[in-house]
């Protein structure tokens, strides 16, 4: 499900402007464990022989009194109706659509993203509202150029 982009905003053409090295700053307010959480990290965009971007993450989350490296990879592939993101494994996650809300049911909890790029020389920004049973957080990684 997605919802159209607001009146006179543009969209960048897809993942393959975005690649690349990015550092990466997230954000998490986790009203469900009462916690704010930070990542700081790098995101790498590489094109595959076979078409796709693999999207690599990793970094260290940090929290009052804790830190933890974290790690993901997901993938974005294009199709006839367009670029998806996939999981590593190869499930669909949603569809590549800057500037227009997505929708990822997973299990009884919803994640509800936004991916809003600005240019590729100033960065992007993905903010997921996740709401359930297990899940009730804000999410908001912005992704900017590494200089130098």
């Amino acid at each position: 499900m997605t919802t159209a982009p607001p009146p006179g905003r543009s969209t960048p053409a897809g993942p393959l402007d975005l690649l690349g090295t990015w550092s990466v700053e997230r954000d998490i307010d986790d009203r469900h464990e009462g916690l704010r959480r930070s990542v700081v990290g790098l995101a790498e965009l590489a094109l595959l022989g076979d078409g796709r971007v693999r999207w690599h993450e990793h970094g260290t989350m940090s929290w009052p009194g804790t830190s933890v490296p974290v790690s993901r990879t997901l993938y974005v592939e294009s199709r006839a109706q367009g670029w998806w993101v996939t999981f590593e494994d190869g499930r669909d996650f949603h569809p590549w659509e800057p500037g227009v809300q997505v929708d990822h049911p997973c299990g009884r909890d919803h994640y509800r993203g936004l991916l809003e790029p600005g240019s590729p020389a100033g960065g992007w920004t993905i903010t997921w509202e996740v709401r359930g049973p297990a899940k009730d957080y804000t999410m908001v990684a912005a992704h900017r150029p590494l200089h130098g």
